[in-house]
């Protein structure tokens, strides 16, 4: 059984802290299950991300792939490399334009995607768990809530009015 009240470490804290305390524990609690299989938490967000493409009938680039992910272009480059030395993924040249690079998952690299799918569902079951599991209606809030805030612009360097009119 689950509390409903929350921890005593997040008794005060702002939403910033609790995304960024989440997200923390979300990617831990992935490195270490990916670790059996091979692979870090990045690793397996950019095969599970191609891994869809792939399904739909997609081979992304890997700019494609990198806005997709959220993760930066030569990273996805960097992981691309080190999946492509692993004999989990394929880079190839994009006939239609030389400077890009098409990815796609080899036949091992489609199955130890499959695999590592499976693992990080049971662990999404098990987070989701206190909000009344993975199809709840509460956990379609969150997911509608969460999706509302990735696409909301975020710029550092904007200056909100109200701190405007205070200088």
């Amino acid at each position: 059984m689950y509390s409903i009240l929350m921890s005593t470490a997040s008794e005060g804290a702002t939403p910033g802290f609790l995304v960024w305390r989440l997200s923390t524990k979300w990617r831990v609690a992935v490195d270490r299950a990916m670790t059996p299989l091979g692979l870090t938490h990045a690793q397996y967000s950019l095969m599970a991300s191609l891994y869809g493409m792939q399904r739909s009938g997609e081979r992304p680039s890997q700019r494609r792939l990198a806005d997709h992910t959220g993760l930066e272009p030569l990273y996805v480059s960097k992981l691309a490399r080190t999946l492509e030395t692993a004999g989990l993924l394929e880079r190839t040249r994009d006939p239609r334009d030389p400077r890009a690079v098409q990815l796609a998952l080899t036949e091992q690299g489609r199955e130890r995607t499959r695999q590592a799918i499976k693992v990080v569902h049971r662990l999404l079951r098990q987070m989701l768990e206190p909000l009344g599991g993975l199809d709840s209606p509460r956990t379609r809030e969150f997911t509608r809530d969460l999706a509302i805030l990735l696409d909301a612009p975020l710029d550092p360097f904007a200056m909100d009015s109200e701190s405007d009119n205070e200088h």
